[in-house]
């Protein structure tokens, strides 16, 4: 691959209890630190649901996906350093998409994190650490209000 591309991803809004809503967040250790939702790169040849289903497995191990929306938001940041593991990238592009999930617990990755909190939006736009993910939890948030 050439330099300077970007990796595709996408940014997952997980949330359960839809009357009592709730949102997924991710106590991040790898590359930076910092409260984030689950994301994931598309890998080759991969299709968007299946890298959904896959980084819920990886990342959040026994949650089940009960409803997938695609917010048809997408959006593209570089990295703030090089990252040993995505040389041939200089950043992200991503699609926002929420994941409703029913019971289930939470298994994080403990290469990527370090805890995990389900939190109500208001502190979840608090903790998020990156702008462009608190301005796709008020997408998310504003499409579950209605």
């Amino acid at each position: 691959m050439k330099k300077g591309r970007y990796r595709k991803a996408v940014f997952m809004v997980v949330y359960k209890n839809p009357k009592d809503l709730k949102y997924l967040i991710l106590k991040r250790k790898l590359h930076w630190k910092g409260w984030e939702f689950p994301k994931g790169g598309i890998g080759p040849k991969e299709i968007v649901r299946k890298t959904i289903l896959r980084e819920l497995r990886e990342e959040e191990g026994g949650l089940k996906a009960k409803k997938i929306k695609n917010h048809r938001v997408s959006g593209k940041y570089k990295y703030g350093k090089k990252i040993p593991e995505r040389e041939e990238y200089i950043g992200q592009t991503y699609s926002l998409y929420s994941i409703e999930v029913g019971k289930g617990r939470v298994k994080i990755d403990r290469k990527e994190h370090t805890e995990y909190k389900w939190v109500d939006f208001k502190a979840a736009l608090r903790m998020l650490k990156w702008p462009n993910q608190r301005r796709c939890l008020s997408v998310v948030n504003k499409s579950l209000e209605r």
